[in-house]
């Protein structure tokens, strides 16, 4: 059964995918990837679902701003907060780790 976060990640991409027409599903699939890592420090396959959506909306709003000739609109950094599951998306930064 897909929960509403699910189907709401499924509706965000085909927002994203649809602003970005020139681009493979496999490429944005990949680019995804890598915003994951870049802002969570994890990649796709690590993350939960609401914090996918989170990246997808993200994206999207980047999107959106650059299709107005806006400068990419200030978005607060993702990995601030705990997601819905409850758990938590800050990265621990590297200096912690040691």
């Amino acid at each position: 059964m897909t929960s509403d976060i699910q189907r709401e990640a499924l509706g965000i991409l085909a927002e994203v995918w649809s602003l970005s027409p020139d681009v493979r599903l496999g490429q944005l699939l990949a680019h995804l990837g890598f915003l994951g890592e870049s802002h969570l420090g994890r990649g796709l396959g690590d993350i939960e679902d609401d914090e996918l959506v989170a990246i997808l909306y993200r994206h999207r709003a980047e999107l959106v701003a650059r299709s107005k000739g806006a400068t990419t609109p200030s978005l607060p950094p993702l990995g601030t907060t705990t997601s819905l599951s409850g758990s938590s998306t800050q990265s621990a930064s590297p200096a912690a780790e040691d």
